[in-house]
């Protein structure tokens, strides 16, 4: 066997090891995470419709930096929109991704619940766009002890094999800063009462 076969051989066996680290390293996995709250004294129509207006998104999500609304259609009952928007990390604030987001806003019938449902799917793009992540989530509102109302947000979200802890801590932080600062712009505001 000559020395160029080898070589070739060898340049074959490294590139294919290489391509099978950065999958490893790359690769997705789907995680789970939810929390929920009760917002005293207020009615779940008047918080459904502040967490489904994406402009005050930015009073609730600390990372936010900027948005643009897409496209919009729809009613009360169901309304629909996308919006791009950029946000920062929280844990590394000097890192920044633009991400798109589709939501759907409706109050679901008796027979699904009766709740009010604020969904939503992303594409989340680091690298100029070159590295994307996929996410849903659906932020469900009711009625709870007759005056109160309870909120759920139950978020699926990818997250690269080695990032695990890292994107679940800025999940955690990213939901907990939204329930946090919608019951405090309840309590301020004395909405609903």
């Amino acid at each position: 066997m000559s020395i160029a076969v080898r070589w070739a051989k060898r340049r074959v066996l490294v590139a294919i090891t290489i391509t099978f680290a950065l999958y490893y390293v790359l690769s997705s996995s789907y995680e789970k995470y939810q929390i929920s709250t009760i917002i005293p004294h207020t009615k779940p129509e008047d918080v459904w419709e502040f967490v489904a207006d994406f402009s005050r998104m930015k009073k609730l999500n600390p990372t936010i930096l900027n948005f643009r609304v897409l496209a919009d259609q729809g009613n009360f009952e169901h309304w629909t929109y996308t919006v791009e928007y950029e946000e920062r990390l929280s844990h590394w604030p000097h890192t920044f991704n633009t991400a798109i987001g589709h939501y759907s806003v409706r109050k679901l019938p008796e027979s699904d619940g009766g709740h009010y449902s604020v969904a939503s799917t992303h594409r989340t793009c680091f690298l100029l766009g070159a590295f994307c992540l996929n996410s849903r989530g659906e932020f469900k509102i009711s009625r709870i002890h007759n005056e109160d109302t309870y909120c759920e947000e139950t978020v699926q979200y990818q997250c690269p094999f080695f990032f695990g802890s890292f994107c679940r801590r800025e999940v955690e932080y990213q939901r907990q800063a939204i329930m946090d600062n919608l019951k405090q712009q309840f309590k301020q505001k004395g909405f609903g009462r």
